[in-house]
């Protein structure tokens, strides 16, 4: 008969397999690329000079292409042939095999390439779901019973931000959540989710575990709470905007939303990476060097204006140098919602302060706040709270942040806001 910590060592050993597996399959399919960049400079370079103007093709022709095409053939059949090796690795790997930071490493890389992990099927691809002390909670009414014992009426959602992960929330020995649960009653759970893809791929599934997560609920439900930090308030918007399209029954029974640092109308960041992308594709020298500026995420990618949902999304050409053309989506109807911002100036006499923002997402885009009334989310003015003298990852550990957001919750009306 197996034991239950023969099993865990078995089952962690095979996890640490698939993180192998992953990093061999992304690491042949880097090699791979780079080889693609260096014959496509190959190419530029020996033709006729022409400096300015894109390629019509990226390969060589005869004997040239001829090796580039068995440089890839060696690396592929390298990177096939590790394969068998994992395989009869990983029964000797133990629990020592499960490195630190695992968890970090795994979100800051889906963060980044998620999108390419996903559709190449890699095992080192995030899969959604919905997690206590980082653990994925069951499906089902009784097994979710036995996994959340003291369930109280009071439900809080949090959801993490780019390259994050559920465990991030605790910063500094502080976590939101369990404040909430402490302070106020609500029970914490939070969302894990590859935050390399698109916000709207995202928003869906969310919105299909929220909608599982509340039928199964072990207690009667008395209030719903959805928390979004940067990302993780697109995220939230788009749950919504998917769960309400579906017909599921959460988004009526949503009580507030709080978003925390939330790019609502995206972050300059990212539409200073679109600008330098058009600038190395306009000479046919510095053309292939413009793929590395592409191999950001489709989820980074819709920070640019903050898109949420599919029209503005898949099948378009996320690297079009294109103004602000998304969808027009407003907040939920008949949900109180709250924006917490956070600034890196310490008093409102710093020019630029608001365009300066926490050092990644600008006060106006926290806020909703657009030229365009089309555009603009019209935050309550009690609803509003602006941090100063306080960074975008800072808002996971900030008392004062905290303090609001646990103002506003004990309140019926939430009528309490203001600048610090």
């Amino acid at each position: 008969m197996t034991s239950t910590n023969d099993t865990d060592e078995l089952a962690t050993a095979r996890s640490v397999a698939a993180d192998l597996r992953g990093a061999r399959q992304l690491a042949v399919a880097g090699v791979s690329g780079v080889v693609d960049l260096v014959e496509a400079m190959h190419h530029h370079i020996a033709i006729i000079p022409r400096i300015v103007g894109r390629p019509e093709r990226d390969r060589t022709i005869g004997i040239t292409r001829l090796v580039y095409r068995s440089i890839h053939s060696v690396v592929h059949l390298a990177g096939r042939a590790l394969d068998p090796l994992l395989d009869h690795v990983a029964p000797l790997l133990d629990k020592r095999g499960a490195w630190s930071g695992r968890e970090s490493v795994l979100a800051a890389l889906n963060g980044l390439l998620g999108d390419y992990l996903e559709a190449s099927d890699n095992p080192l691809a995030i899969r959604p779901s919905l997690r206590r002390k980082g653990v994925a909670l069951p499906g089902g009414r009784t097994a979710l019973a036995a996994a959340l014992p003291h369930a109280s009426g009071k439900l809080a959602v949090l959801v993490h931000g780019l390259c994050m992960n559920d465990l991030q929330w605790t910063r500094k020995r502080h976590d939101h959540g369990a404040g909430l649960e402490r302070d106020l009653g609500y029970t914490a759970v939070y969302l894990r989710y590859n935050s390399g893809l698109h916000v709207c791929s995202n928003g869906r599934a969310f919105a299909e575990q929220l909608e599982a997560l509340v039928r199964d609920w072990p207690v009667p439900l008395t209030e719903i709470v959805l928390i979004g930090h940067s990302m993780g308030g697109l995220v939230a918007r788009s749950a919504f905007y998917y769960g309400a399209l579906a017909g599921h029954a959460w988004p009526a029974r949503l009580d507030r939303l709080v978003f925390l640092g939330t790019p609502h109308h995206g972050a300059p960041l990212e539409r200073a990476g679109n600008g330098v992308d058009v600038l190395l594709g306009a000479s046919r020298y510095s053309a292939p060097l413009a793929r590395l500026g592409k191999i950001r995420s489709a989820g980074i990618t819709d920070l640019r204006f903050g898109r949420l949902i599919d029209q503005d999304g898949p099948g378009r050409d996320r690297f079009a140098h294109t103004g602000d053309r998304r969808s027009a989506v407003s907040l939920p109807e008949g949900v109180a919602c709250y924006a917490i911002a956070a600034t890196l100036a310490t008093s409102t006499e710093v020019p630029g302060g608001a365009r300066l923002g926490d050092g990644l997402v600008p006060l106006s885009s926290a806020l909703g706040r657009h030229a365009d009334p089309r555009l603009a989310l019209r935050f309550d003015a009690s609803r509003q709270y602006v941090v100063r003298g306080t960074g975008h990852l800072d808002l996971l550990s900030s008392r004062k942040a905290y303090a609001q957001l646990r103002r506003w919750l004990a309140s019926p009306h939430g009528r309490l806001g203001g600048t610090v």
